[in-house]
């Protein structure tokens, strides 16, 4: 039970967790199942880092709660969202010029716009949550549910998708998943959002199965399927629109 946990913080985090030995398909499908619960720990980390900052102006904490969140993830899924619009933008519909640009490490004009909005979308909302309430519940439960639908959104993303590179990484996960186990986490995790984040659960659900149905179906319509970097831009966007949704909910 250990082990698949602590692959998935090695993959998902920066968080100093290192496995030695060989791991198997079956190691790898079975950490799918712990993604909600990485989303969930990076989730008590930013809510503690909104405390401890519960002092400082909004502008400053929001500032360094990101610096934070994205020093968390090493920026590996920021990385995988740059590379997904720069294939985007210059594959110019074709599935192997958009596949052929996701390899490419360099980040062109477009890559790099997504990446500003993205970090500047997810400031201006905890700002917006630090300033109305500097730490109560308002504020921590966004924080905990952004990383958590985020991260959530990769099981059913493997489930549901086809992985198109073989022999990488991604297809070792797709085939050590579980479908029985997946569709547990998936539905445990989605009635927990519902009955214990009111409101903010509600908004952040609806705007996770938005993004991951718009997103899947653009994967699907321009490469077939899924890789690496398009999930890693799913899990950015998941994590964005959730934080947005919540506060604009909020304000109305």
């Amino acid at each position: 039970m250990i082990r698949p946990f602590l692959i998935a913080l090695q993959f998902l985090t920066r968080l100093p967790v290192r496995l030695t030995g060989e791991l198997s398909a079956a190691d790898l499908g079975r950490s799918l199942l712990y993604y909600p619960l990485v989303g969930l720990l990076l989730g008590g980390l930013l809510s503690a880092g909104a405390w401890l900052l519960a002092s400082e102006g909004p502008i400053l904490a929001a500032a360094l709660l990101l610096g934070l969140w994205v020093s968390l993830t090493g920026a590996l899924h920021l990385d995988g969202l740059a590379d997904m619009i720069d294939a985007w933008a210059g594959g110019r519909g074709d599935r192997a010029r958009t596949l052929a640009l996701m390899k490419d490490p360099c980040s062109g004009p477009q890559g790099v716009t997504g990446l500003v909005l993205v970090l500047l979308l997810k400031f201006s909302a905890m700002a917006e949550l630090l300033k109305a309430a500097p730490f109560e519940a308002g504020t921590c439960l966004p924080l905990l549910l952004a990383p958590l639908l985020g991260r959530t959104a990769l099981p059913l993303l493997f489930l549901t998708t086809p992985y198109v590179r073989p022999g990488g990484l991604g297809a070792a996960l797709a085939s050590g998943l579980s479908s029985g186990p997946a569709k547990a986490v998936l539905f445990t995790v989605g009635l927990l959002v519902l009955l214990g984040g009111g409101t903010a659960g509600a908004v952040g659900l609806v705007g996770t199965l938005i993004c991951f149905i718009t997103l899947r179906r653009t994967m699907i319509n321009r490469i077939g399927g899924t890789t690496g970097d398009t999930a890693g831009a799913l899990i950015e966007i998941i994590e964005t629109v959730t934080l947005v949704a919540i506060v604009l909910a909020a304000g109305s």
